[in-house]
């Protein structure tokens, strides 16, 4: 159990939307990236993720540093929120990516108030909005995660299981709930072009998730032999520095990375 189990809901449940953008509620300040996802079968860029930087574009372990299980809960939220304003700048139909921490979320009924609060403040529509949760997240109770991801996709949100393949509980995650897209690690990526090995891995979990109709997303593509390679499998959507980095503070046009307008 974290600290955060620990409090009353009523301790959290007046942040509002001003104190996030601003992190009052924190004690610190931050502000964020955004890197492209793209699909290339469409030319489009499908998603904006959503990346924590300081606030002149320090890394996100300078972000980090300043995360504790005292302000996990505030800080999840303020994410979500500076994502959401963020991405209201931006004349975009993209979807908008936010990493969430299973364990900051006592009751998802709850903890997704300041994001619907954000979303109607910032004319953003729910639907738009895809919440990652990393694999390799340490989280203790499976059906609490279930219960979240269920209870956001029943809400409008999309969902997702980012660096899948990172750890040892993939699949067994699969096997309880199906999330609207898998992110595929990088390391499962690398070289793929190389490797019978990899290529039989990542084919295996595309044929799985297109039986499960999960989308499937390669991430840390680097060279255009991983995106050839992946493409041939059937992946066509990916996300990595040889398409873009994290943008400070704005969306990526696909313009800039040589993809059509559709």
């Amino acid at each position: 159990m974290t600290s955060l189990q620990n409090n009353k809901p009523s301790d959290f449940e007046d942040l509002k939307c001003a104190q996030c953008i601003n992190g009052e509620s924190l004690g610190f300040d931050f502000s964020m990236a955004f890197q492209p996802i793209v699909d290339l079968k469409n030319q489009r860029i499908f998603a904006q993720e959503a990346l924590a930087r300081g606030l002149s574009g320090e890394s996100a372990a300078s972000v980090f540093e300043h995360v504790n299980e005292d302000n996990l809960y505030r800080f999840d939220q303020t994410c979500r929120v500076k994502a959401i304003e963020l991405a209201s700048r931006f004349d975009s139909v993209s979807l908008i990516s936010i990493n969430f921490m299973p364990r900051a979320v006592y009751r998802p009924e709850l903890c997704i108030r300041t994001t619907l609060a954000a979303a109607k403040q910032f004319n953003i529509d729910i639907s738009r909005i895809m919440f990652e949760v990393t694999e390799g997240e340490k989280v203790d109770d499976n059906v609490h995660l279930k219960d979240i991801i269920n209870y956001y996709k029943s809400q409008g949100f999309k969902t997702a299981i980012d660096d899948f393949g990172a750890g040892f509980s993939g699949l067994n995650m699969l096997a309880e709930f199906q999330p609207d897209l898998v992110k595929l690690d990088m390391e499962l990526i690398r070289d793929i072009d190389s490797s019978h090995s990899r290529k039989a891995i990542v084919k295996g979990v595309a044929t799985m998730c297109n039986e499960l109709n999960i989308k499937l997303i390669a991430e840390g593509i680097e060279t255009d032999a991983e995106k050839d390679t992946l493409l041939e499998l059937g992946i066509d959507l990916q996300q990595g520095y040889l398409f873009s980095k994290p943008a400070f503070e704005r969306f990526v046009d696909a313009s800039e990375i040589g993809l059509g307008d559709v």
